[in-house]
């Protein structure tokens, strides 16, 4: 059987140098990260534990435009540079292909499995396997599937003595829960946890959960069937309590 976790996310920016100083100066470690050569884009990365933010921009338009299979670029060309938004959740398994074959069996339309690749600032190649899901649920749009080269313990070690992910000044937080305001929470919650193999929960104000592991999705009632919070889990006193907004997304630590 294959494992399901959160590995990460994608926010579209339109200028990689803003998220980074915004987070700096809440005393988190945010850096640049490198070029996707193949499709035009790049990006700019924030570490907690495994699971990532990774602030996505067009570097490369033509090039970008010419992707093929690649929907979280293709969406990237169609929306930036007016919508800064919260783009969607990146699923990471051991078994790509199963997690594939499961996918295609409830019926959904997938991209072939492609390789990704990227020098990293130290010019360091950094390579993955991925596909997209296409279409939606109700307006909102599907996460990717990532397989990365290499187990979470070799993947954890290696970015940790390489110092890309390393503690944050500010203090102990923690990734736990993305949300999404969709039109019918039940009905979303209900079809991603089956296609995806996650257990669904209630917690009685209408909001539905699905649990990742140790994190979780959370759905609530919203028009906008879009991905449109962070919740950070933090020790720190400066941060708790606060929601830092980048363009359309927000960043909730509690």
């Amino acid at each position: 059987m294959a494992t399901v976790k959160w590995d990460h996310l994608v926010h579209y920016v339109n200028d990689l140098s803003k998220p980074v100083e915004i987070f700096r100066a809440h005393d988190l470690v945010a850096f640049k990260g490198g070029s996707h050569k193949d499709w035009g884009t790049y990006n700019a990365l924030s570490y907690f534990g495994l699971t990532y933010l990774e602030f996505l921009s067009i570097e490369n338009l033509e090039l970008a435009k010419a992707t093929e299979h690649n929907l979280v670029v293709k969406d990237a060309v169609k929306l930036l540079p007016e919508h800064e938004v919260l783009s969607r959740v990146v699923i990471r398994t051991d078994d790509i292909e199963e997690v594939a074959a499961s996918l295609k069996a409830a019926g959904l339309s997938l991209s072939p499995i492609i390789d990704g690749k990227r020098l990293d600032n130290e010019g360091r190649l950094i390579e993955w396997r991925m596909m997209t899901i296409g279409g939606d649920f109700q307006g909102l749009v599907y996460p990717f599937i990532i397989q990365w080269s290499g187990t979470d313990a070799e993947r954890l070690e290696r970015l940790s003595s390489s110092g890309v992910i390393q503690p944050h000044p500010a203090g102990h937080v923690e990734i736990v829960r993305a949300v999404f305001h969709v039109s019918d929470p039940a009905a979303t919650a209900k079809h991603w946890g089956s296609i995806f193999g996650l257990p669904v929960a209630e917690s009685g104000d209408g909001t539905f959960k699905l649990a990742i592991r140790d994190k979780s999705f959370a759905f609530v009632q919203g028009d906008e069937n879009q991905f449109k919070q962070v919740i950070f889990e933090t020790d720190s006193l400066a941060l708790k309590g606060k929601t830092v907004q980048i363009g359309d997304g927000e960043y909730v630590f509690v």
